[in-house]
């Protein structure tokens, strides 16, 4: 082993990743990659000590769980090489205690899985000196792909930043906001596109013929066989029979590990899966494999429903009912406030098949009220009063207390959103809103 005073001499390389998982390190990689940083990866503790043996680290990232040596251990052995390198520890919920505690054994900080990546580029900017600004800006979202909002934008481009990994993805959200365009979107932008997007949908399919078109059957060739050059969606999840479950988690033990980037992905596919369900929930509950989950938690996206992003919504409308018309029909000005002033319930779906109905209704002409389902017309009738009013009233009470309870807990939003009980991604979409809305200042 290396004395501490030796590693001054050692060539410099910028981040370290220590991960026994495949798959996180294909999504630390390829992220840290798209932001002009220079990562090497190694799969064990006793890898990691042998790698900063030979060379000079700015900071190191290290998973806390991992068969052999730990996290922990591997923090503690590597001060003694590089006493004053900086460690970023990775962990799932059940590890926080322990990692905590290893700040005092000299973790300059902590990340929970499925990890955010702003938080992760915040913290990784701050060690190497690079400014958030210095690195390369985010990819440029596709002409087709409408979004407008700010927040919806944001998540596009973190999709698009990891595209290009192997890691399995969580798309989360109400039913119709948009989970499996967001999936498409991904498979599109990963080096599978060469190949069509496979699906099995979870709420659709009777739960006897989902384990057989899910793993085959003597007869059929299952999509975990037949995906393993491209990418396998797997919709609502969390309804997922227990048996299938366990097969799945099978399928994707240690034994079939996720390629590196780059590497031969001849054997798995690469998997995304979707939930309306709250899947934490689930797992409390249990309904839902714990170890499954953290599996597939990677990396979460959790999409805003429709009336959070209200900047989308005539966007959305006009790119349906151009679909729908072939571009000859155009909106009344009276049809904007019904279009903007209505929740949608049903989200992106809703919204699609109203202007679907509207483009029947108006023959290919002028898109009047008229033509809106009865119950989006009634939203810009003043005398059917006060649904906007007391949704805005609501949204009120849900930033009031979103707030509150992250003045409580001293602005940790891991810890808020466990009390609030929602996805750390969903509370750091909200808290960008109430940035850009003036409700929460920049510090």
């Amino acid at each position: 082993m290396s004395k501490p005073q030796e590693s001054q001499t050692l060539p410099t390389r910028e981040i370290l990743i220590v991960d026994d998982d495949p798959g996180q390190r294909s999504l630390l990689t390829t992220f840290l990659d798209t932001q002009g940083l220079t990562p090497v990866t190694v799969a064990s503790g006793e890898d990691a000590l042998a790698e900063l043996g030979l060379h000079r680290y700015k900071m190191m990232i290290s998973d806390v769980r991992m068969p052999g040596m730990s996290g922990l251990e591997t923090l503690r052995k590597a001060r003694q090489i590089q006493p004053d390198l900086p460690v970023l520890l990775v962990t799932a919920y059940a590890d926080v205690k322990d990692a905590v505690g290893a700040m005092r054994d000299g973790a300059v900080n902590y990340l929970e899985k499925p990890i955010d990546l702003d938080e992760l580029l915040e913290s990784v900017s701050q060690i190497v000196s690079r400014s958030p600004s210095s690195v390369s800006s985010p990819s440029e979202l596709p002409p087709s792909l409408t979004a407008r909002h700010d927040i919806t934008r944001q998540l596009y481009r973190d999709a698009l930043l990891v595209a290009g990994s192997e890691s399995p993805i969580l798309i989360t959200g109400e039913g119709g906001c948009g989970k499996t365009t967001l999936a498409e979107l991904i498979h599109r932008r990963s080096a599978r596109t060469d190949h069509p997007l496979q699906c099995l949908n979870c709420a659709t399919m009777p739960a006897q013929q989902i384990g057989p078109r899910l793993f085959g059957s003597p007869n059929i060739e299952g999509l975990i066989k037949r995906a393993t050059s491209t990418t396998l969606l797997i919709e609502e999840i969390g309804e997922l029979p227990a048996a299938s479950q366990t097969k799945l988690l099978e399928a994707l033990g240690p034994d079939r590990p996720s390629p590196e980037p780059g590497g031969d992905r001849s054997h798995r596919p690469r998997l995304i899966v979707t939930s309306t369900a709250d899947l934490l929930e689930r797992v409390e509950g249990g309904a839902f494999r714990d170890d499954l989950f953290f599996r597939l938690n990677v990396i979460e996206f959790t999409i805003p429903p429709l009336r959070e992003r209200p900047e989308d919504i005539l966007p959305l409308a006009t790119l349906f009912i151009k679909e729908y018309t072939h571009g000859h029909a155009r909106f009344a000005a009276t049809v904007t406030p019904c279009l903007e002033h209505y929740a949608w319930p049903g989200n992106v779906r809703e919204l699609r098949n109203a202007m679907e109905r509207a483009a029947l209704m108006a023959h290919g002409g002028i898109i009047l009220p008229k033509h809106l389902p009865g119950t989006i017309q009634k939203v810009a009738d003043p005398e059917v009063g006060g649904e906007a009013t007391q949704r805005q009233k609501m949204a009120d009470v849900e930033r009031e207390t979103i707030l509150q309870t992250l003045r409580e807990n001293r602005n940790n939003r891991s810890v808020t959103a466990r009390v609030l009980g929602i996805s750390r991604r969903a509370l750091t979409y909200k808290l960008q809103r109430y940035r850009t809305e003036g409700y929460l200042s920049e510090d």
